[in-house]
């Protein structure tokens, strides 16, 4: 289940207002609007855009802007939530056996622990059920380290492209030397190339890039969690020693938590 990441939008919105008002605060507004130059943005872009279709192919590059939106996105894992899913399909499936889950996984939306119960049920080895998911957090890895790979490219490319673009500017500039008056606007231009390569690398491609390595990091950690899970339900483990191990994995934080709603728990138990 994904859900709407504000935080990403917010950083780049902030990240810009913050420079723009150091711009205004210093300059007013006739200073705002000296920081806007189409030509440059155009070299910077096209240069930016170029450069990484000389770098990746064309389905790679279609992957571009699923993996850029997928940075605005968050995946609504909730750790302690899943523990207590496989805790009730183990009591189940001890009570009425491995069959029985399967009216109980049709309803779930994961496709990964779909997938892991359904083989648990068709009486799969544990070690055959455990490399089989263990391939397919392999893969999603793999697919995850090649969509990142074009943003972290972005970020590597759209500074080196300020420069070319300074560097033209500059070379403009050098051929109307005639006319001292010029120098100055012109250096500022030239400059600007510059500035759009470092903003854009700085606050948009590099922060996202680095958004993405966490979110794989994390996908990966609630798919492990997954399968331990699903051998835990296989293996016909007690629910209270697998809540055990799948408590593992849970945060200082969540694990201090738990503990106290299980503490509690039991006072109301023992009073009724």
């Amino acid at each position: 289940m994904k859900k709407r990441d504000l935080l990403t939008p917010i950083g780049i919105a902030l990240g810009a207002t913050m420079i723009l008002f150091g711009i205004f605060f210093n300059d007013g507004i006739s200073g705002v609007s000296s920081f806007v130059q189409v030509s440059s943005f155009i070299v910077v872009i096209g240069g930016l855009l170029g450069a990484l279709f000389v770098n990746f192919n064309l389905n790679e590059m279609k992957l571009c802007a699923r993996v850029f939106k997928e940075a605005f996105k968050d995946d609504d894992y909730n750790l302690k939530e899943l523990i207590q899913l496989f805790i009730s399909l183990s009591e189940k499936a001890r009570r009425e056996g491995l069959l029985a889950l399967e009216s109980e996984v049709e309803q779930l939306d994961d496709q990964f622990i779909k997938k892991g119960v359904y083989l648990a049920i068709d009486g799969i080895e544990p070690e055959v059920i455990n490399d089989i998911m263990n391939a397919e957090i392999a893969a999603m890895e793999e697919r995850h380290n090649k969509g990142r790979s074009i943003i972290e490219k972005a970020g590597e490319y759209a500074p080196a492209w300020g420069m070319i673009g300074t560097l033209i500017g500059l070379i403009l500039m050098l051929n109307h030397l005639d006319d001292p008056g010029t120098i100055g606007p012109s250096m500022a231009v030239a400059l600007l190339t510059t500035f759009y390569g470092m903003l854009l690398a700085n606050l948009v491609f590099l922060p996202i890039a680095g958004k993405l390595v966490s979110r794989t990091e994390e996908e990966v950690f609630m798919k492990q969690v997954i399968v331990e899970g699903v051998l835990g339900v296989q293996s016909g483990q007690n629910p209270k020693i697998l809540e055990e191990k799948l408590s593992a994995f849970l945060s200082s934080e969540d694990l201090k938590e738990k503990n106290q709603e299980d503490f509690e728990a039991e006072e109301i138990q023992n009073e009724t």
